[in-house]
């Protein structure tokens, strides 16, 4: 007994996402104070611009917004972008914070790359950007603590 193949599904006109390199901002709520956006990447890809062969990482990205901040959905889809793109570890990693800067620019930011093993070594690469005249708060010690 033959079995029947099951219609196709209609393909959306325009996917629902797809990657690009353009970041989107929004109004900073509280550019009144300073404050920390973290950002926890898990599974960024690209690929070694030698081999072809695919990279891993894992990226942590702290904030401080000035007047604006970046949108969720366009760093994921910025992110996405770089997947099939050759690249080293730390041009990948000043490139994506250069791009938050001229997107945002913010008072702070700090990007840790942590680029899983490739040929035994592994990794790690820190970027940070200030803003001209941008000091942070002193930190203020609490008894008992």
């Amino acid at each position: 007994m033959a079995r029947k193949t099951p219609p196709e599904r209609a393909q959306p006109a325009t996917p629902p996402s797809a990657p690009t390199k353009e970041l989107q901002a929004f109004a900073n709520p509280a550019p009144e104070r300073d404050y920390v956006i973290r950002f926890d990447v898990p599974e960024f890809t690209c690929l070694c611009p030698l081999t072809g062969q695919p990279d891993f990482a894992h990226f942590q990205i702290d904030i401080v917004a000035d007047k604006f901040c970046v949108e969720t959905k366009s760093l994921k889809q910025y992110f996405w972008s770089f997947r099939n793109e050759g690249a080293f570890h730390e041009k990948v990693t000043n490139t994506i914070v250069s791009d938050i800067v001229k997107a945002i620019a913010p008072r702070y930011v700090r990007m840790h790359a942590d680029w899983f093993v490739r040929g035994g070594i592994r990794t790690y690469v820190t970027v940070e950007h200030r803003k001209k005249g941008w000091k942070p708060a002193p930190k203020i010690e609490l008894p008992g603590a």
